[in-house]
This record gives C-alpha cells, structure tokens and sequence, in this order.
C-alpha cells in the first residue's frame, strides 16, 4: 500500500473506534483486568485519552495497586522522540507541543520498562497505526530496549497493516478480551 492508504485507513479506523467507544464504555476497565498478562515492568508509560481513545486510567489504578510505577510522555519538540517525566493521578498537568496533557516539567525525566501507547488500528503482526504524527515511532526508535504495547478496543484489529520503513512494530496488545503477543513476521 502507499502512504495515501494510511490516510483513508486512519480515517476509517477514526470512525470505527468512535462507535467502540461509544458501544463499549467498560472495556478499558475488563482490559485492565488482565494486568497480569502483561509483561513485567516496575516503570510504565501511559497517556492521557484524547476522544475516542480507549482511557488508560483503570489500567492506571490497576498498576498502582500492583505497585508499579507510572509516567507520561512528552513531546518537548514536534519532530523530537517523546521524553517521559514521573506521574501519579491528580498531579497537574499541562499541554505540551503536540496539544496532548503532560506532567510539568518539575516532574523527573524517567526512562520507563514498559510504553503503554494508544493506536487507531492494530494487526497480530505487531503493526500499529497511529495519528501519524510519528511521535511513538520516533520514540520507539530511541528506546529499543523497551517493551512496546498497544492499548485498545479488539474490535481495532485489522487482518494486516501497511508498514513503511520508518515503522516500529508493538510486541503485543491489550484489549478487553486479554493480552497478545505479537506474532513473528
């Protein structure tokens, strides 16, 4: 496929992730259930949900409780990886150069095991399709030695992803219905 494919998939996956988010409101709680599927970590990133999104902050909670350690991204720069700063909820946030919510910046810079990372469309390949912004792929690139998993609706899998050279494949998914590994290629 050509990159002009990513822009009408983005656009179809958009709508199709609005009605999952409409039609399954508790799914990011039944996804957080399966804490224990995910692989081991003591500092993982989230996000912060924008729109439809599916929102991290049960997963959250559930971390807390196992007595993880959580942090944000940040985009310090448009075409800079993101850096990840320490977080709790209820720390104040503020927006950060993609428009996304960040911990300020007295918040310590931190280099987390594990990247929890939103996505719009996700294939058992471990393709991921983003905003295309790139900013989880530049990061992803600058943290190799981090474990990179999607966060989302199962109904987001598709049966295969365009992947461009640039692309940076997840090495698993946390939906609803459990965690999977990413399949060899």
């Amino acid at each position: 496929m050509v990159p002009s494919d990513k822009v009408a998939l983005r656009a179809q996956a958009r709508a199709g992730r609005r009605r999952l988010a409409e039609f399954e409101p508790e799914a990011a709680s039944r996804a957080a259930g399966h804490l224990s599927h995910l692989p081991s970590a003591d500092l993982v990133a989230l996000y912060r949900a924008i729109g439809s999104e599916l929102n991290p902050e049960p997963l959250a909670r559930a971390l807390l409780a196992a007595q993880r350690s959580l942090c944000l991204p940040v985009a310090p720069e448009r075409d800079a990886p993101l850096i990840f700063r320490r977080w709790s909820p209820g720390d104040p946030l503020e927006m950060d150069a993609a428009g996304c919510p960040a911990p300020l910046p007295l918040a310590e810079v931190v280099d987390p095991d594990l990247i929890i990372t939103p996505l719009l469309a996700f294939d058992d390949f471990g393709g991921r399709l983003g905003q295309g912004g790139g900013f989880y792929d530049r990061t992803f690139a600058a943290r190799p030695a981090a474990t990179r998993v999607g966060f989302a609706f199962a109904d987001q899998r598709v049966e295969r992803l365009p992947m461009e050279r640039h692309d940076i494949r997840l090495h698993g998914v946390l939906t609803e219905v459990g965690y999977t590994a990413a399949r060899k290629v």
